[in-house]
């Protein structure tokens, strides 16, 4: 079963099946809450998703795709692991650096890159993922 947590050790998680969807997303909140130039996100069942260890801060904004989502970050360190929202249903967006597994990134290699018209111009695109403008189902950008 995958786990995983913040950077301090204070939030853990869990889930059980199988991911939905595997996605690099180049919005501009995804490089705001990693710091980073994209986040790279597993998609997995939340009616199998479960906090095991302390509890999670949340924050929950209007996305670049319109509708609200909500991160969830431990309050003492900061990290998000993960995010849902109306977009996703029941869903969970897992922010693949959260997990514990050091394999993690290599199995989660992205199928479809989201908001590409915001990647970064020395970032190359995922060969053979899909390259979208927005997320999948939401107002144009």
């Amino acid at each position: 079963m995958p786990s995983g947590g913040c950077f301090c050790e204070a939030v853990q998680y869990k889930y059980e099946g199988e991911a939905q969807g595997k996605a690099l997303c180049h919005c501009r909140d995804c490089q705001k809450i990693t710091d980073s130039t994209y986040s790279t996100n597993l998609i997995v069942p939340g009616d199998k998703f479960e906090v095991t260890k302390g509890s999670p801060k949340t924050h929950t904004k209007k996305a670049d795709s319109g509708n609200e989502i909500t991160s969830h970050f431990c309050g003492d360190c900061g990290s998000t692991m993960w995010r849902d929202g109306k977009t996703f249903g029941e869903s969970k967006v897992i922010k693949v650096g959260s997990l514990e597994d050091p394999k993690a990134f290599d199995e989660a290699k992205p199928a479809i890159e989201l908001f590409v018209p915001e990647r970064i111009s020395w970032v190359g695109g995922i060969q053979g993922a899909s390259q979208l403008k927005e997320m999948p189902g939401s107002a144009e950008v």
